[in-house]
């Protein structure tokens, strides 16, 4: 797939995925209407949408064709839009900008854009309860549902974020360790939650899921790594948000510790893993493939 058909064919399909979402979201009305407009706001103002495309794209993979997969795709994004949304505040990272918009607590206020984060998680597990309608008695939806409630939790990527601001008082003390574990479960968490969610609904044997999930812990690795890297070489108009928020923030990165080029190194080894992983199957998935590959060399 050279890169021209991978660009069109990635753009169709969030384009879908973006008509999916929007047929999710909640009326703005009622006495409630200014935390659903924050919700709709928030989820609405784009983003790659790399979530529910890997999820999809790995239910595809292992030969799933059903819709059961969808409201687990729209959840996760709402699950994913919600920590960003929480992640943004002054009590947090302090971020003015987010996908080249204002973020929501800037447009709504520190109040709402608090219950906009949590409205969209209670509203995301009601989104997924859905797929119990699509396919009773599939006992996978089940097992679908705990993984998608782990990895966004306590142990998962909550847990991730604790260590994350608890980590911005060590200063230089933050070791390579710790930040692992950090990326590990604030980001890499929702990403092997939605290949694992996707192998799951599709049949996957537990061994197929393991390797899964393997290749979701590089692929997340690699993606916070990389946005650790653009935080100091890209730009506003290229990234969508401020740069050099970590600095600001005098957060310990990867980057400080390994510095930029042995952390571009560490991107291309932990994804070249993962296709290794995944060329494995002895099912084929072109545009996963591609998809895994183009996160490599990511600019936004």
């Amino acid at each position: 797939m050279d890169s021209r058909e991978f660009k069109e064919e990635r753009d169709g399909k969030v384009a879908q995925i973006e008509a999916l979402i929007q047929s999710c979201l909640p009326e703005e009305k009622g006495y409630a209407k200014t935390v659903i407009g924050a919700m709709n706001y928030s989820v609405l103002s784009g983003g790659k949408r790399l979530r529910p495309m890997l999820m999809e794209e790995t239910y595809r993979l292992f030969g799933g064709t059903g819709k059961v997969v969808e409201p687990f795709m729209v959840a996760l994004e709402m699950i994913h839009t919600y920590s960003l949304v929480h992640d943004d505040l002054p009590a947090m990272d302090n971020d003015e900008y987010r996908r080249g918009r204002k973020t929501t607590h800037v447009v709504y206020g520190e109040c709402m854009a608090i219950l906009a984060g949590d409205a969209l998680l209670n509203y995301a597990f009601e989104i997924a309860s859905r797929a119990f309608q699509i396919e009773p008695g599939n006992e996978n939806v089940g097992k679908a549902f705990s993984i998608l409630a782990g990895k966004a939790g306590i142990y998962g990527m909550v847990g991730g974020q604790v260590a994350d601001i608890e980590a911005e008082d060590m200063g230089d003390q933050v070791t390579k360790e710790q930040l692992l574990y950090i990326h590990a479960n604030k980001t890499a968490a929702l990403i092997q939650s939605a290949m694992m969610i996707g192998a799951t609904l599709a049949g996957a044997t537990e061994q197929q899921i393991a390797d899964v999930e393997r290749i979701a812990y590089n692929v997340g690795i690699a993606f916070q790594i990389q946005d650790d890297i653009l935080d100091i070489t890209s730009s506003l108009e290229v990234l969508g948000k401020r740069v050099g928020s970590d600095e600001k923030n005098h957060k310990t990165t990867y980057v400080t510790i390994e510095g930029v080029e042995k952390s571009k190194q560490d991107v291309r080894k932990l994804s070249e893993e993962a296709i290794a992983l995944l060329d494995s199957f002895t099912a084929r998935n072109e545009f996963l493939d591609a998809l895994l590959r183009a996160l490599i060399t990511r600019e936004k």
